[in-house]
């Protein structure tokens, strides 16, 4: 089945997922931090884009029109694979274009302090795997 956006449903382990950092906090001059893709507490789901880091102009583009009136500091890739070698999963959700989210993290109510530390695991994972963060000017 292909999206609005002409992108397939299914996000293939080869595609990129650019995850906006809002936040100083998400990232160092070297590295993406782990908080940088905690799910959002609310929903439990973690917003990412269908986008790679080329061209960078259209990735700030989407982050500027998408993230609204929040900080927009730069944007950190990951290949989708990565998500789902932690065992996590990712669902596509249009609009708006080109949306996915990271599905799956473990809220364990029995012991919400082990799925607390399960989700900053996972992460970790992801963002070590996404290496510098893109910055936007």
């Amino acid at each position: 089945m292909t999206l609005p956006s002409g992108l397939p449903e299914h996000v293939g382990d080869g595609e990129d997922l650019a995850r906006f950092l809002t936040s100083s906090g998400h990232f160092t001059a070297s590295a993406v931090k782990p908080a940088a893709f905690m799910p959002n507490p609310h929903n439990g789901e973690t917003s990412v884009f269908r986008h790679g880091a080329r061209p960078l102009a259209d990735l700030q583009a989407i982050g500027q029109r998408e993230m609204g009136a929040r900080s927009l500091h730069g944007a950190a890739i990951v290949k989708a694979g990565v998500v789902r070698e932690v065992d996590l999963e990712l669902r596509a959700g249009e609009p708006p274009p080109r949306h996915a989210d990271i599905i799956g993290w473990l809220w364990q109510n029995q012991d919400p302090e082990y799925g607390k530390a399960e989700r900053k695991e996972q992460a970790a994972l992801i963002a070590q795997q996404a290496g510098e963060p893109l910055r936007f000017q």
